[in-house]
């Protein structure tokens, strides 16, 4: 269809021949993934947003597209505002917004294979006290009016070696199964799609810059399991690394599966599963019993061949990162550069590694004011040149198959002006704050935030968005349950976590400000200590921009930790480079004096 108008007219038509008064539309897919395939980006093919988190409502007469703060500015650019409210996440909701604007009597439809037990709880109990009924579909009527929707990925699964794993499929299913004994079930459900590819040790192409595989599975309490995917993704490789004790099914048949289990009890994650398998097993007279997903803590504690892999990643990544800030330092001043152009010599320079599997998010590529979009993605239409006296974000990451990155610097493009130095320290100082913490054991992200935000605060500004999210080893760059943020709820640190550490500051309309780097959750021997302390390692190796440090702005212990993560920096990242990139590296590194 050639127009979003045209699209959401034809969503409408269908809604009505299906006599329903609306349908709710969310940025996932059957699997709740955070990033999904093309075949279920049916937001974006609807409202032509691009953000990786969002959703929608589509009534007759009106529609609203909801957002968090990290896409604020992103929405107004990407979505009419002559056909679509824009709405903020968390001060409103799908459910509160139904209760204002549906009228009585409707039937707003949606598609119970894309939303948790809890939202359809929340939305169904909002319609009621409005006297309208939430309606769940047999088909999503968007696919209907898609008419050139993309197919699910049908490429093969592939074999993630223990020898990079670092711990056998068998062993890892025999410990859920222990845990499943102790729970006094019979299975769990896994339908999230990184637990699958950590818990069987696969992986697949089928989500962009995710490597996991379009399936399903349960995990039995004897250790043995059910895969459930199409037949033509699996190749004779890993239907023998499978072994016996994993028994494959179709994909399309896991409803009907569920539906024929009898008195059976399974674990089901209701956050990381959709109400359509709680359905399904109530349907057939199966017990699921609401628990969160069993490889969720394991997967993010990585054991010491992952962590090993990882640091490979980061050396690795992290060279490349150089070369890259090296080039910029010259060709920026040249001119004739622009986000799209940095980011693909970005990519290159990954390339060139031999090893990148893939990107691990689509690069944030933001000159100017488009650095101040948090999640920003450059397209052909919001291309901007890196012009003199502006600042650049970058935001990127590698898939390799030993380790997933994910590092942004902030560069000056020309001379910087003292607000830009001013914020740039600011977040520089928070982020040594969280690179330095040290706290007892049992210490969740959410305590820690506010070390990043301080010096911010001080002056009346802050971040719309988290300060760390996990990271997964060779899986989603965004994983948890451990994160930092001002929101409870997160998972109390233990050693082998990995978190990033990205404080950031952004204007509207001139530019924005980020720095990141991974670090590693490990013990902490303190002579003396009466509590199990921790703290963390800092694992990103790439040099920050001394153009933007106000080192008057920096006290001994944060000027100290500056000085020593470039010398590791340098230490590590110069055998790898030629000459004239080692001579550019021992400048950017040079220890910063006061003036």
């Amino acid at each position: 269809m050639s127009s979003y108008d045209d699209r959401l007219k034809a969503l409408r038509g269908e809604l009505a021949r299906r006599r329903l008064d609306g349908f709710v539309i969310p940025l996932t897919d059957e699997y709740m993934s955070e990033y999904v395939g093309a075949y279920a980006q049916r937001l974006a093919w609807l409202t032509g947003f691009g953000g990786s988190a969002g959703s929608a409502v589509v009534l007759p007469a009106e529609a609203a597209i909801f957002v968090d703060g990290r896409y604020t500015l992103q929405v107004r650019e990407q979505v009419s505002a002559e056909q679509w409210s824009y709405q903020s996440v968390p001060e409103t909701s799908i459910a509160e917004w139904l209760r204002e604007h549906a009228v009585q009597g409707a039937r707003i439809g949606y598609d119970p294979w894309l939303h948790t037990k809890a939202w359809v709880r929340a939305a169904r109990d909002a319609l009621a006290s409005r006297g309208a009924e939430l309606v769940a579909v047999e088909a999503n009527p968007i696919d209907a009016v898609w008419t050139d929707r993309p197919a699910p990925s049908a490429a093969r699964l592939v074999v993630h070696p223990d020898t990079v794993a670092g711990r056998g499929s068998g062993d890892k299913r025999a410990a859920i199964a222990e845990e499943l004994r102790r729970k006094g079930a019979d299975a769990a459900i896994l339908s999230a799609l990184d637990s699958i590819a950590w818990t069987l040790n696969i992986r697949g192409v089928d989500i962009d810059h995710t490597p996991v595989a379009l399936a399903y599975a349960v995990i039995n309490a004897d250790a043995t399991a059910e895969l459930f995917v199409a037949p033509e993704k699996l190749g004779e490789d890993v239907v023998s690394h499978l072994g016996d004790a994993v028994r494959i099914h179709p994909r399309d048949g896991f409803a009907a599966w569920l539906a024929a289990q009898g008195k059976r009890s399974f674990l089901v994650d209701p956050d990381r599963s959709v109400a359509a398998i709680f359905e399904a097993l109530e349907k057939g007279g199966a017990r699921p019993i609401e628990a969160r997903d069993p490889a969720v803590l394991p997967k993010a504690l990585k054991n010491a061949v992952e962590i090993a892999g990882h640091k490979a990643a980061q050396l690795r990544d992290g060279a490349a990162l150089t070369r890259f800030l090296h080039w910029l330092s010259i060709e920026a001043p040249k001119g004739g550069l622009d986000e799209m152009s940095a980011a693909e010599r970005l990519h290159q320079f990954r390339r060139e590694t031999g090893a990148l599997r893939d990107l691990s998010f689509d690069t944030i590529s933001g000159a100017g004011p488009n650095g101040a979009v948090v999640h920003y993605r450059v397209s052909e239409e919001t291309n901007r040149p890196l012009e003199q006296g502006t600042l650049y974000l970058v935001d990127s990451g590698g898939q390799y198959a030993d380790g997933t990155t994910d590092v942004t610097r902030t560069v000056a493009i020309g001379t910087p002006t003292h607000e830009m130095r001013a914020r740039f320290t600011q977040v520089l100082k928070g982020h040594v704050a969280i690179a330095r913490a040290v706290f007892p054991k049992g210490t969740r992200g959410s305590q820690i935030d506010a070390l990043a935000r301080q010096y911010l605060w001080a002056s009346g500004v802050d971040y719309a968005h988290g300060t760390g999210h996990g990271v997964g080893a060779y899986l989603a760059v965004h994983e948890g349950p451990q994160r930092i943020a001002t929101a409870a709820g997160d998972e109390a640190f233990q050693p082998g976590m990995i978190v990033s550490n990205e404080p950031g500051y952004y204007k509207a309309g001139e530019f924005g400000i980020r720095i990141e780097n991974l670090v590693l959750v490990e013990k902490r021997e303190i002579p003396g200590a009466e509590r199990e302390m921790m703290g963390f390692e800092t694992l990103t190796l790439a040099p920050l921009d001394r153009n933007l440090i106000d080192v008057n702005l920096l006290d001994e212990a944060e000027l100290q930790w500056v000085n020593g993560y470039h010398a590791t920096v340098l230490g590590q990242i110069c055998p790898q480079l030629d000459a004239k990139q080692r001579a550019w590296l021992e400048l950017a590194c040079w220890p910063i004096e006061r003036e």
